[in-house]
């Protein structure tokens, strides 16, 4: 029997641990002491063994883009993921054509059905855009915004074999409460983003099934004491999750910290949104048509708008821990628990736990990863 024997093991609400974890059939069977595990996994001493981790915002890695509509470069995302301690993800696409994001949706299509066991799991897709705000746009291209349209979404949700798992829309636009009510009755996620939403379209649509703010405090609006728009209205409503891009170049430490001090801890998540740099060298990219620079971490247009990130989710949690103070066990709650509690797959993954899928990592003391596991396969494994 595979598993870990004798290792530093994170159970939530339990603490760290030192404890066996025997895994059958890609699922976590046993968690104790004096288990029989025959081939146990190496851990390297001072490691810990901690849930995989779940990005449900990432566009790219390795040279690679959702929105290159290939079956290749969705292999090539899900294996850079698995380096950095990922095993579940959502494909993320961009405001395109409907053309270009119908292929995109396709190909996601095409690769859950082929059912790939190599690389991170793709659980679906996070559709961002293109039912968003010209006035907080990003690095999304202007000339493909779209008014929410049920029947638009209806084809792109049959495109991807009905695998949009969450959107990103803008609230105040037209027609967007009747949208979110469309989209909710298919169990996909609905969050805000891209918006010059106030407090009263946040509410309403809240009302309507709104329940997570995509990527906190970045191309939203602000908060102000006459209007405290998608960012106060974030930090405000308790049920509301939130995502943060957490480099500390989207978003500061100290505006960190204000999320973390205003939230419910279970109610922050980690995500990446990256772009196809990830994991490669500095350089000249591209993102949506529109030629990126990606330099000293951090990957801008010519504008200067910040183009999604490099981050890898590993390195997230470690900015949580030694940039921001939270305890370690709470970040990788952010980066696991949270997220497949939004996603709605808890019972599932997110933690460690009996009858649970084995999405296992393991983080030395430095937060470099030894070694990750999806479904119990070993889908990264440090040399």
């Amino acid at each position: 029997m595979k598993g870990f024997k004798n290792s530093k093991i994170y159970i939530r609400g339990e603490g760290v641990k030192i404890l066996d974890i025997a895994i059958e059939n890609g699922k976590i069977t046993k968690i104790g002491e004096n288990l029989d595990i025959s081939e146990p996994y190496s851990v390297k001493e001072g490691s810990i063994v901690v849930p995989a981790f779940i990005d449900e915002h990432i566009h790219g890695a390795a040279g690679s883009d959702v929105m290159d509509a290939s079956y290749n470069a969705l292999c090539d995302i899900s294996d850079e993921l698995a380096k950095e301690g990922t095993a579940n993800f959502l494909a993320t696409t961009m405001t395109q054509s409907e053309e270009n994001i119908i292929s995109a949706l396709s190909c996601v299509k095409e690769y859950m059905v082929k059912g790939r066991t190599k690389g991170a799991n793709l659980l679906g897709v996070h559709l961002e855009g293109p039912f968003i705000s010209e006035n907080h746009i990003g690095a999304q291209p202007l000339k493909y915004l779209s008014e929410p349209n049920s029947e638009i979404f209806k084809k792109y949700y049959k495109a991807s074999g009905n695998a949009i798992k969450m959107i990103t829309l803008a609230p105040e636009e037209p027609e967007a409460n009747k949208l979110i009510k469309n989209i909710v009755k298919r169990g996909v996620i609905v969050s805000v983003g891209h918006s010059d939403a106030g407090i009263k379209d946040i509410d309403s649509a809240k009302k309507s099934g709104l329940t997570c703010v995509t990527h906190t405090y970045n191309a939203q609006r602000g908060l102000h004491h006459r209007e405290i728009g998608v960012v106060g209205s974030a930090m405000l409503m308790d049920e509301l999750y939130t995502e943060i891009i957490c480099d500390l170049i989207h978003v500061s430490e100290p505006a960190i910290r204000l999320l973390l001090k205003t939230k419910p801890k279970d109610k922050i998540i980690l995500i990446t949104d990256a772009m196809r740099q990830k994991g490669l060298k500095d350089g000249i990219s591209e993102l949506g048509g529109q030629k990126v620079i990606v330099k000293n971490g951090e990957a801008r247009l010519y504008n200067g708008a910040l183009a999604g990130s490099v981050l890898k989710m590993n390195d997230a949690v470690k900015n949580m821990v030694t940039k921001c103070g939270v305890p370690l066990t709470d970040a990788i709650d952010f980066a696991s628990f949270n997220p497949a509690n939004n996603l709605r797959i808890a019972d599932k993954t997110g933690s460690i736990a009996v009858g649970k899928d084995a999405d296992i990592t393991v983080l030395d003391e430095k937060f470099n990863v030894g070694l990750t596991l999806s479904k119990g396969n070993v889908i990264y494994k440090r040399k």
